[in-house]
């Protein structure tokens, strides 16, 4: 593991920082690493008893997250203006970017832009503690489930732009393993929780239904 994470480029953003010990959300993550090494995905992303949906979904958002700002790390020499000039998961699937602030209409971006722009605008709705709040007794905003369905929506574009255009250099770097995890994961939660539209998953959907095949036949 440590070969793959040395790989990693170094992005104008950073990986969010942990949340304090003793915090609810500290207390999940610790659980969700404990179930992740088990082996088993499937149980990895259900909402532990008792616990707080929205705890468990900031939790896994600032998590994947940061697993993904590795993994397209490890491809930025590849991904390049001139190499990918438009954000794409496939020649079907282009994204524009808007984020109301900087883009306030769809703007037709370059991949590592687009992924640029994302990353930084995810990373500041993770550090606005209005949105993501980590003190025991604030409550999350009543727009907060809105606010991970687009980060997760999002989220699943740079996964589509990977497995895409860049999944060859991935395999060619020997971490195609790593990937293949990470999104299985990250596919399993987003469908445990209804995050992600259907439509917008199209792009991956051979391989969703390979996912979900192959949790079918581990739940049986």
């Amino acid at each position: 593991m440590s070969s793959f994470f040395g790989l990693a480029k170094t992005r104008t953003f950073k990986p969010r920082k942990d949340v304090p010990e003793g915090t609810k959300q500290y207390q999940l993550r610790k659980y969700a690493e404990a179930t992740l090494g088990s082996g088993n995905l499937r149980l990895a992303v259900v909402l532990p008893e008792g616990e707080d949906l929205n705890e468990w979904l900031a939790v896994h958002a600032v998590d994947f997250f940061n697993h993904l700002n590795m993994l397209y790390g490890t491809v930025t020499e590849f991904c390049t203006p001139q190499e990918c000039p438009v954000m794409s998961a496939g020649p079907r699937y282009e994204y524009l970017w808007e984020d109301g602030v900087t883009y306030k209409r769809p703007t037709k971006l370059s991949a590592p832009d687009y992924v640029d722009a994302l990353m930084n605008w995810v990373q500041g709705l993770l550090d606005d503690e209005t949105v993501f709040p980590h003190k025991i007794g604030v409550p999350f905003p009543k727009n907060f489930r809105e606010t991970i369905k687009t980060i997760f929506r999002r989220l699943f574009r740079v996964y589509g732009h990977l497995y895409s255009s860049h999944f060859e250099q991935i395999c060619a770097l020997g971490i195609e393993a790593h990937l293949n995890t990470s999104y299985r994961h990250f596919f399993l939660f987003i469908n445990e929780f209804d995050l992600v539209e259907q439509r917008e998953l199209v792009p991956l959907d051979e391989l969703n239904d390979a996912i979900l095949a192959e949790d079918a036949k581990g739940t049986r």
